[in-house]
């Protein structure tokens, strides 16, 4: 008999049972038993030390109610399973087709067993050299009638669950497909709604990065023209490089993180350039001042 999993497969399939439900190890092997219509059911050697291996990588945690361990997937868990959607829907199809598989020797069992069974009663009818049908004989035949009762229901049944199992694993795939193209296309939405913001704030936000700078080398010069000079020339770059700043920090999907994100970069800049050449009076005062119009104008953006 064919493998009913594949290496791995009994792993994802039992976290798809606890995505449904908080169960125990014995609500999974009867799970298991009714998906197969009765025809294959793990052993709890076979089920248990996978759910323990799954609670070791932290994808299911376990509560003990009444004496049993209750089983319940993790965020980790169900993160792993969503990214693996696609190969559960496969993965049911692989199951309905097991199942077809083991009805097939089912009746490949039931048509050997009629075989030797006709022969017998051929042998027997030919001993005994009666026409008359006793009491064994019809209750042979009536074995035999509900033997090939019973493969044919089960070939039906077999065969009715692996044409659902395709039409479900294709629309699982339609599904997912048309999922994350609705994705991409909002994650694109946000970010250029995003990129948009941050061009009327991150203009503000370099140039005020820039002229804490310029101050620094301003107070650096003690007040002279030419450290004046120095410091509005590093304004005026700062300012000019102001749709670079930051641009290594790709946008999310949350907007609200991003300018999180900023905050903490422009954060760090102003420290770094403070810790570098130093703070002044004049130049907190100024610092002030131009932080105060960069919040004004940034609130009010966002307040729009």
């Amino acid at each position: 008999m064919p493998p009913v999993f594949a290496h791995g497969r009994l792993r994802l399939y039992l976290l798809g049972l606890l995505d449904e439900a908080p169960r125990h190890g014995y609500e999974v092997i009867r799970l298991l038993e009714e998906r197969f219509h009765g025809l294959y059911a793990p052993s709890a050697g076979t089920v248990y030390p996978r759910l323990a291996k799954l609670e070791a990588e932290g994808l299911v945690t376990y509560a003990t109610e009444g004496g049993r361990k209750v089983y319940s997937i993790t965020e980790a868990g169900r993160a792993e399973l969503t990214d693996r959607r696609g190969e559960l829907a496969d993965l049911e199809l692989e199951i309905r087709e097991s199942v077809s598989e083991l009805a097939a020797e089912i009746r490949a069992d039931v048509r050997g067993a009629a075989g030797d069974l006709r022969r017998e009663m051929r042998a027997a009818a030919s001993a005994t050299a009666t026409p008359v049908e006793d009491a064994s004989w019809a209750a042979a035949k009536e074995e035999l009638r509900k033997a090939k009762h019973e493969w044919k229901e089960q070939a039906r049944r077999a065969k009715d669950e692996s044409r659902r199992a395709r039409e479900e694993a294709q629309q699982a795939r339609r599904q997912a497909k048309e999922a994350q193209e609705r994705a991409r296309e909002e994650v694109q939405r946000i970010a250029a709604q995003f990129q948009e913001q941050f061009a009327k704030s991150g203009g503000v936000l370099g140039s005020l990065a820039g002229a804490w700078l310029g101050g620094g080398s301003a107070g650096a010069g003690s007040g002279s023209s030419a450290g004046g000079a120095a410091g509005a020339t590093s304004a005026a770059a700062s300012a000019a490089a102001g749709s670079d700043w930051a641009e290594d920090l790709a946008p999310t999907a949350d907007p609200a993180r991003d300018l999180d994100r900023l905050l903490d970069r422009f954060r760090d800049d102003v420290r770094d350039a403070a810790r570098d050449h130093g703070v002044s009076p004049a130049q907190l005062a100024e610092a002030r001042a131009h932080l105060a119009a960069a919040a004004a104008r940034v609130t009010g953006t966002l307040r729009a």
